[in-house]
């Protein structure tokens, strides 16, 4: 009986979510997809395996670029 409810509230929370105009699960891991490279056809686990690693790249990529700005900052001055 509890697994019923469960399958109805769900099916409720889908068509809401439909209704206000969210993207679907689906369409969501389509669009990260696109945006991540080498994100095209990796299953929803790995691809957001994929997406923390190029988070932890780009922030890498931001500090090395302040810290290459800060020192020809530096040299500028001297």
């Amino acid at each position: 009986m509890g697994c019923n409810r469960g399958k109805q509230m769900k099916r409720l929370r889908r068509r809401s979510d439909q209704e206000m105009g969210r993207p679907s699960v689906r369409m969501r891991v389509k669009k990260l997809q696109k945006l991540i490279p080498g994100g095209q056809g990796l299953n929803p686990d790995r691809l957001l395996l994929r997406t923390a690693d190029y988070i932890l790249l780009l922030r890498l990529q931001i500090d090395v670029l302040q810290t290459l700005s800060q020192l020809s900052d530096s040299l500028m001055t001297d």
